[in-house]
């Protein structure tokens, strides 16, 4: 089948390795930034709830890093046995980037992650949570190298092309390239919410377990607290990055809109069913010129449509769809964090039906996460690299058999983990909760210095 081709096949390989692999870094970039929160409480107050909060968490913290790793290792294998047209165009730009992540991040958070694992009580405080600080900022700066790498494939900048090549001209224009302001910041956010809602769902379960002790107080309202501050900056950053792709990429804005012919005032496509077919929505409930405000500022601001890109524009559906998850699971994001706030600080406690929402969502960050990253990525095609190199030009000629086995092979081991964590986390949240005797260890008095923490923060 025309489907399921080397190259098709070789994309849906890559996709799963990522979508795997972006669910553990997406964790520790902002985990760290927690677990340091909770360190320096504990180190100004000396109250013992912020250590067993600090405890608990570097826990999955360490069960995420691992997975993180290995998971990031089988996807510089495929730069050279699925995509070797990738380095060998431009090799020059993606290898010292990658370089520059393994020698000033991934280095520095591995070799601080052992003083902050087991260092505690065999160094002093202070190295402990100076440790603590540099596998946070290893974790960013992680983010950071991927990050210019990965915009610098949708906003190409400063290089030149000779012979085939890309050779830079310009490393801060690499780095600093037209999208990279705007998806690293985005994507900062996205770990930020991801992880506060794990905060707030385990720390829910726990809750939900008898386990309310102020450590599981202090790690709810964080949780909370944190998805309720960011989720407005998120909508504002996603705005202005919306706005910039429009500029640079508008074959991915036509696919995310649902905007099939060019025009002026473009409406806000609501729902959709997008047809490849006739180039066209059908069912289509749309608000008149919306698109265009949001996009351009403007009631009459034009927006082109997909059928201006012939056959370079993305395939509409899974992108139409993929924003829509994005933008829906994030306005639930902010109604369950606002609420949760109003009600703890209105009642300092809260409801048990609450707490079971906030359990279903303990892992929304990865639903918003996964579809906003499928919309980036896949509103890119047929580029590898935008207006450089297409997926198909970076494609190896390996079989469609040898990849289609490989891909199996992989999804099984994927899909394996991935529940095998979940269990896992739930496991250590049991665990927790039973050597504390599942009995009422905490309350409102308990847990008064960690609102008036979190609130300070």
């Amino acid at each position: 089948m025309q489907t399921f081709d080397p190259v098709h096949l070789a994309r849906i390989q890559f996709a799963a390795n990522m979508t795997f692999h972006i669910l553990f870094p997406t964790i520790s970039i902002a985990m760290g930034w927690v677990l340091l929160f909770f360190k320096t409480r504990f180190v100004a107050t000396g109250q013992p709830h912020w250590m067993d909060a600090y405890q608990f968490w570097v826990k999955i913290f360490a069960l995420t890093f691992a997975l993180g790793v290995v998971s990031g290792i089988t996807m510089s294998f495929q730069f050279g046995t699925n995509w070797p047209g990738f380095m060998t165009t431009v090799g020059n730009v993606a290898g010292p980037l990658l370089a520059y992540e393994v020698l000033t991040a991934f280095f520095l958070e591995a070799t601080m992650l052992g003083i902050m694992l087991f260092g505690r009580g065999r160094v002093s405080e202070r190295v402990h949570t100076w440790a603590t600080f540099l596998v946070a900022a290893g974790t960013t700066a992680s983010a950071f190298w991927i990050l210019a790498l990965n915009s610098w494939m949708h906003t190409p900048a400063g290089f030149e092309m000779i012979n085939g090549q890309a050779h830079v001209t310009s490393w801060f224009k690499v780095i600093f390239n037209p999208s990279f302001p705007y998806r690293f910041s985005h994507m900062l956010l996205a770990s930020g919410l991801t992880v506060a809602f794990l905060l707030a769902g385990i720390s829910a379960f726990r809750w939900l377990k008898q386990d309310r002790g102020a450590d599981v107080n202090a790690g709810l309202r964080t949780g909370i607290y944190i998805a309720a501050l960011l989720i407005p900056i998120q909508i504002v950053v996603g705005d202005l990055h919306g706005v910039n792709t429009l500029h640079h990429q508008p074959a991915k804005i036509a696919a995310m809109e649902g905007i099939w012919e060019t025009q002026r005032g473009a409406p806000a496509v609501l729902f959709a069913w997008p047809d490849a077919a006739t180039q066209s929505n059908q069912l289509e409930l749309a608000i008149p010129k919306l698109a265009s405000l949001y996009l351009t500022h403007d009631w009459n601001g034009e927006v082109k449509g997909i059928k201006e890109f012939g056959d370079q524009h993305p395939p509409v559906a899974p992108v139409f769809w993929a924003f829509r998850t994005m933008v829906g699971v994030g306005l639930l994001m902010l109604a369950v964090s606002w609420f949760s706030v109003w009600q703890t600080r209105r009642q300092r406690s809260i409801q048990p039906w609450l707490a079971r929402v906030l359990v279903a969502m303990t892992f929304a960050g990865w639903v918003a996460l996964i579809s906003g990253w499928y919309t980036t990525e896949i509103g890119r095609q047929p580029w590898l690299v935008q207006g450089v190199l297409t997926a198909a030009q970076a494609a190896s000629n390996v079989p469609a058999s040898n990849i289609a086995l490989t891909l199996v092979m992989y999804l099984t081991l994927y899909v394996t983990l991935f529940f095998s964590y979940i269990k896992v986390v739930f496991y250590l949240a049991k665990k927790a909760t039973l050597k504390e005797g599942g009995v009422y260890t905490g309350g409102v008095a308990d847990a008064e210095p960690a609102v008036q923490g979190v609130q300070h923060a």
